[in-house]
């Protein structure tokens, strides 16, 4: 049987978003969306929630998404029963832009739903904005609340999950999207130097990689399964 891979979403914690790359992903390799909560949740919070929905009866591959990368590396360095690898996609392992520690407490002013369009696609999705990726966003946003998102990027503000990198023995991955305006290459580089047997991967694509670029993404993915397993 092939492993399972496990998607923990994006900030949206809907995984919603990730129907791109499941589409491009095939039948061929199993999956589990884990979704949060819709309620204002620091990171540890998230990390006992995601651990409750990991497989206890097989194989699996944990693939953070952007907010989610640290929660898989806190996930990986426990090493629970049946995790074989684990993959980080357009996502860091601390705090990504250092603006974000300085304005913490002022994020609650400007809500991701308030966000003008226009800027919100011109740092999520660059030139690989469509009507409908710009639809989906929108309308995967109007299903969280605007406290649990608030409380979404103050836990990014404050993430520090460095020497927890440290510990990890599996296999991992990091997909790097070449044109992501929220994350910037740094973050990458942060990461290849602390992770042990781990390696990173430039994909063309904007921070919503897997929206924009899933067949590249998928094919990295897979690629990666195929080795850990």
């Amino acid at each position: 049987m092939e492993p399972t891979l496990v998607l923990l979403p994006g900030m949206d914690g809907t995984g919603n978003l990730f129907a791109p790359l499941v589409a491009a992903l095939g039948t061929n390799i199993p999956h589990v969306v884990v979704q949060y909560p819709d309620r204002p949740l620091d990171y540890a919070a998230h990390i006992e929630f995601a651990r409750a929905a990991l497989p206890t009866d097989r194989r699996y591959v944990l693939l953070g998404e952007s907010f989610s990368g640290p929660i898989a590396i806190s996930l990986a360095s426990k090493a629970p029963r049946g995790l074989i690898g684990y993959v980080l996609c357009a996502s860091f392992v601390r705090c990504p832009r250092p603006i974000l520690r300085l304005v913490k407490s002022l994020l609650g002013l400007l809500p991701p739903q308030r966000v003008p369009d226009v800027m919100a696609a011109y740092f999520l999705m660059g030139r690989f904005a469509s009507p409908e990726l710009r639809r989906t966003h929108t309308e995967t946003l109007r299903q969280v609340s605007t406290k649990t998102l608030v409380a979404r990027l103050r836990a990014i503000a404050s993430v520090d999950v460095c020497e927890t990198l440290r510990n990890i023995r599996v296999p991992g991955l990091y997909l790097r999207a070449t044109e992501d305006r929220l994350v910037p290459k740094s973050a990458a580089v942060t990461f290849s130097r602390i992770a042990s047997n781990a390696r990173v991967a430039n994909i063309e694509g904007p921070h919503f990689l897997l929206q924009a670029n899933p067949v590249a993404a998928a094919q990295a993915i897979r690629k990666f399964i195929r080795q850990v397993a």
